[in-house]
């Protein structure tokens, strides 16, 4: 019997030659205003055998920035970077959807443009730290809180940035809500005080995620357009009163959408079985991710759990991660130490 891990499907109008499905990791590699460069198409095309690459966290503006050498897609130079990324694994048989992921509050200055700011539901310091080049470890800036009137241009930003993925070849974009990002802030209470349309009730805190999913899919379509959360993950000091019931009136409020795909990461010891929620309240294809064994991504799937499993540590050190799951070979470790760092030294030199 052929494994199901292993056989085409569709996430909305995005077609997958297999489920096995390359998660978004940051790995700093950008070049300068965060062009995406070279040693990035190597990446990419080097993995081209998932059944679809989600891409790394890539900011919709400068005000977006959180972390060094991330990139974006806000600028010409940056669309025509990852357009010759799409190009060369297309080229190599593969697909990519575009993670469009505004940090919000989650951000330093040092990393960000002299030009820009950082904004956020409410102005509420993160706790925490992140590196910078300039100045290593920092604070978390203090944000300004985002007017009224400012934030459909922040979800215009969404708009055009999914606008400009389909410029640069990209099938699809994801929606990054979780890991204390902008989406992730507006949802929960703790980051979210404010006392407008966008904060308070639940049905308020849900309208910013609600609204920028509407934006995204009013350019080429709500099947090509997913998005990625994580009910109850305390990432980057984020915190909230009631995670189920936030999730639980999220996903009431998208389902009929008819998105592409629910990216969901796994909690196993978390205050929500963030599995059960999802398939309860979301009708569409659901992704699985975090940590699963080729065994356990299987029955993920004969169990109807999830349509395809995302895997994200194996794809690092496992460029060719499809055909060793498919051989049940021995999968090779990332190194933790290079994972952020400059140049190919555990980027591009797995397997070679």
């Amino acid at each position: 019997m052929t494994d199901l891990l292993f056989t085409p499907a569709k996430l909305g109008a995005i077609a997958i030659k297999n489920r096995v499905i390359m998660a978004p990791m940051t790995r700093s590699r950008a070049g300068e205003d965060e062009v995406p460069n070279d040693i990035m198409v190597e990446y990419y095309t080097q993995r081209a055998s998932a059944g679809l690459i989600i891409s790394e966290g890539t900011t919709p503006s400068k005000n977006g920035k959180g972390y060094c050498r991330t990139p974006g897609i806000y600028t010409s130079e940056q669309i025509d970077g990852w357009r010759k990324i799409n190009d060369s694994v297309a080229g190599a048989g593969g697909a990519m959807v575009l993670q469009i992921m505004h940090c919000g509050r989650v951000a330093s200055k040092y990393n960000k443009s002299p030009d820009s700011e950082t904004i956020a539901p409410s102005s509420i310091k993160a706790r925490g730290q992140l590196y910078s080049d300039s100045h290593g470890m920092a604070d978390f800036d203090e944000p300004r809180a985002l007017l009224t009137e400012e934030i459909l241009s922040v979800i215009n930003e969404y708009k055009t940035a999914t606008e400009n993925a389909f410029v640069a070849g990209f099938v699809g974009v994801e929606l990054h809500a979780t890991s204390g990002y902008l989406p992730a802030q507006f949802l929960s209470t703790g980051s979210n005080q404010r006392t407008d349309q966008y904060g308070g009730s639940v049905d308020n805190r849900i309208s910013f995620v609600v609204e920028t999913l509407q934006a995204m899919s009013a350019v080429n379509g709500a099947d090509k357009v997913g998005m990625r959360i994580c009910p109850g993950n305390p990432f980057n000091d984020l915190q909230d009163d009631n995670p189920e019931e936030t999730f639980t009136e999220l996903l009431k409020a998208i389902d009929g959408m008819g998105l592409a795909y629910l990216h969901v990461i796994r909690m196993p010891k978390g205050p929500v079985d963030n599995i059960a929620l999802a398939n309860k309240y979301f009708s569409g294809p659901i992704i699985l991710n975090d940590s699963y064994s080729s065994e356990e991504a299987e029955s993920a799937i004969q169990e109807n759990q999830a349509m395809a499993i995302s895997f994200g540590r194996d794809f690092v050190a496992n460029p060719d991660l499809v055909a060793k799951l498919k051989t049940k070979s021995q999968l090779a470790k990332f190194d933790l130490v290079s994972l952020y760092t400059p140049g190919a030294k555990g980027y591009t030199d797995y397997g070679v």
